[in-house]
């Protein structure tokens, strides 16, 4: 049960990390990550079409090869385990959503300097993540317990963010902003996409390097919560690797794309925390009870389409306005 193994060769590793890197570089230098602009429906729906595109073409080579090395039942097992995986981490991934939200309006950081703070926050995820991954397949391989201590925290992570789905946290509270607030110089004002800037000789950094900070840190804290979701389905550090990491790509696009609706979604915290719970208790059962692989894709994407189905038909009272609009009123944001 504790097995940790992967199918995936060290040239595999290394193709998919470079593969990686040439994404980000081309975004960085080649497609305006350097440019500060405003990212426009189309822009982000090409961007998420082409991601999740990615994700399908790579399970269909990771089919390809399995079918052709290790034998049909393998390729069906792992690619299904695949697609599991992408579809938790994609859906758990859209907490951020609400969170970027929020940061970016608490700091009303200018909408074409959005796109420019989530490309480094990526960078930084993919790095955080990675080690995160590691971690938790070298536990679950020298202590079999680990298993079950991961399934009875997402069971208690689960049912806290239940009872806390309505609360919003309080960014001013935020121990990292009260830190970086007490500890270093920051100018009020934005200055275009540096993170730091000299006035009067003196070094200080400028409300963008803040929210990077904050942004990165908050990625830590899903990262904690979704990482273990995915050992449930598979504990390939493989496919753990991969599903993670193109559902990262692909939440900026995603975050563009739905930001103007993200308040109409006042169900779907209750839908992952369901999942989370869900799949807490598929991990701690797991001795006694087999699910199979297909029925956990099935499940999450039942209470997926639920939550989201709900929140369009039962709309909530009073909820929140956008966090994009409220940025428009500031041209040159700043901390508050």
């Amino acid at each position: 049960m504790n097995r940790v193994e992967t199918f995936a060769t060290l040239p595999m590793w290394i193709g998919f990390v470079g593969f990686v890197l040439v994404v980000l570089a081309l975004d960085l230098f080649a497609l305006g990550g350097r440019r500060a602009h405003r990212v426009s429906s189309r822009e982000a729906l090409c961007w998420v079409f082409a991601w999740m595109s990615l994700a399908t073409l790579f399970g269909g080579l990771m089919w390809w090869y399995l079918d052709a090395t290790l034998g049909r039942p393998v390729a069906h097992q792992k690619v299904l385990e695949f697609y599991t995986g992408y579809l938790i981490e994609l859906s758990l991934s859209v907490d951020n959503m609400f969170v970027f939200s929020l940061i970016f309006t608490y700091f009303a950081v200018p909408l074409e300097l959005q796109r420019r703070v989530l490309l480094y926050g990526v960078l930084g995820a993919i790095v955080m993540r990675v080690s995160m991954i590691l971690a938790g397949v070298w536990l679950l391989s020298k202590f079999a317990w680990m298993f079950y201590v991961l399934g009875a925290f997402l069971v208690f992570t689960g049912l806290k963010m239940l009872f806390t789905a309505g609360r919003q946290p309080d960014i001013a509270r935020n121990p990292l902003v009260r830190f970086l607030r007490s500890t270093m110089r920051i100018t009020k004002d934005y200055h275009g996409q540096s993170f730091f800037v000299r006035i009067d000789g003196l070094r200080h950094a400028t409300p963008m390097f803040v929210v990077l900070l904050v942004i990165e840190a908050s990625d830590v804290v899903f990262a904690v919560d979704s990482i273990p979701a995915i050992f449930a389905v598979t504990k390939d550090p493989f496919i753990v690797f991969t599903s993670n990491i193109f559902a990262i790509m692909g939440l900026r696009a995603l975050y563009f794309l739905l930001a103007d609706m993200v308040a109409r979604f006042h169900y779907l915290k209750y839908g992952l925390a369901s999942i989370l719970v869900i799949i807490g208790g598929k991990m701690l059962a797991e001795q006694w009870v087999h699910v199979p692989v297909h029925w956990s894709l099935g499940v999450v994407g039942l209470i997926l389409l639920a939550s989201v189905g709900a929140s369009w038909v039962l709309p909530g009272r009073g909820a929140a306005k956008s966090a994009l609009p409220e940025a428009k009123k500031s041209q040159t944001g700043g901390l508050p």
